[in-house]
């Protein structure tokens, strides 16, 4: 039986793969893209809690985070769906001097690649989050051009188009192997077909090792699992997506935001991570996170959760993801790595990606998008903002 041609196959329907697909037709390439799941967003996707941000301190992340603010801003102008989008910020509130000094040196490297941020003083933050614990608050640094969206429109926008361009996607088909003649990859095989191509982008978010090791390539990206919930609808009362970043015994960060339907959606980083693909929510958590939210904001202590879920952030060593063109294969190229922030990296890595593809370089500059090199060293530094 003879393969199907297409010009690119894409292993992954998620928050990188989807877009991927999208921009690479808008390029005017015939693309495939193969997912096990029934359809597109189904992996960590739809765990997303929806926040955007360029605010990091990796400068890598800052430029590709600021194009896809752009491209999600603008969405329902150009094509007429409403992303949820808010414009409503990043806030990081201080109550530690040493947290001060590291946020306040930060605004040095994010100023220089264009990230609009300042520090702003106690009296401000209280403005901006009403009821704030005020005790020993000294300020915080804000972005008012991040801000948050539906992670299932967004996702499903992306299809729609993806689809209107001519993209063939082919659900319930997870890739069991790939042929790869004389350093180039020809072919990739699933259960129920075998495709063909001369430019493979693996997309495969928590399972990119696994993928990896099907064509020989080590890929350090292991998934631990981070639990979110949302709240019952309340009277809007604050806009910024909040993060604290202190440490509590469980947790080395925590996050939350009101959405475009009022609800408050949130957030934890467990300290230690917990590793694996386990999503079953846990005991623990709701009254971890329920304290957190408590200390900071005691005005919440009487709003209602309505559900609790949990996702998993494939994780590099760095906190940086992996975006290249693999050199042992001519034609393979990875978008693995996202560290639980494809949402909002998803957007411009794909518009990077196709353009590195299509054109033979990125739309930033190529030596910001070689910070997401799979040939880097991964001990070198860790992202402080991940």
């Amino acid at each position: 039986m003879s393969a199907e041609i297409y010009d690119a196959i894409i292993v992954g329907a998620g928050s990188v793969g989807t877009p991927t697909a999208m921009k690479l037709a808008e390029g005017g390439l015939k693309v495939l893209v193969l997912e096990k799941n029934p359809s597109a967003g189904q992996g960590q996707n739809k765990a997303a809690i929806g926040g955007i941000r360029a605010t990091f301190s990796d400068p890598g992340k800052i430029e590709i985070c600021r194009r896809s603010l752009e491209i999600v801003s603008t969405w329902n102008e150009k094509y007429g769906d409403d992303l949820g989008w808010q414009r409503g910020g990043y806030c990081f509130p201080v109550y530690t001097e040493e947290l001060e000094n590291k946020l306040k040196d930060l605004l040095v490297i994010q100023r220089k690649h264009g990230l609009n941020i300042d520090w702003i003083d106690a009296e401000a933050m209280k403005e901006m989050i009403p009821g704030v614990n005020p005790e020993n608050l000294r300020g915080g640094t804000f972005s008012p051009d991040d801000g948050n969206v539906s992670p299932l429109r967004t996702l499903n926008a992306f299809y729609k188009r993806a689809v209107k361009l001519g993209v063939e996607f082919r659900f319930n088909e997870e890739v069991t192997g790939f042929t790869v003649n004389s350093g180039r990859i020809t072919e990739v095989k699933t259960a129920q077909g075998v495709y063909s191509a001369g430019t493979v982008v693996i997309a495969s978010g928590a399972d990119a090792k696994e993928t990896g090791e099907m064509l020989g390539l080590s890929i350090p990206v292991t998934p631990d699992t981070h639990e979110a919930g949302i709240t019952e609808p309340v009277e809007s009362f604050f806009s910024p997506l909040v993060v604290d970043l202190r440490e509590r015994p469980g947790s080395a960060n925590f996050y939350f935001y009101q959405n475009y339907e009022h609800q408050i959606v949130f957030c934890l980083t467990p300290n230690p991570p917990i590793w694996g693909k386990d999503r079953r929510s846990t005991s623990g958590y709701l009254p971890m996170v329920a304290r957190r939210l408590i200390e900071l904001v005691p005005r919440l202590k009487n709003v209602r959760v309505r559900r609790v879920w949990r996702g998993l952030y494939p994780m590099t060593p760095d906190g940086i993801p992996i975006v290249d063109k693999v050199r042992e294969i001519e034609g393979l190229y990875l978008a693995v790595g996202l560290c639980g922030q494809g949402l909002m990296l998803g957007p411009g890595i794909a518009e990077n990606l196709s353009s590195l593809i299509i054109d033979g370089k990125p739309v930033v500059d190529r030596e910001i998008l070689g910070e997401f090199t799979f040939y880097r060293n991964y001990n070198a530094a860790v992202e402080m903002l991940k």
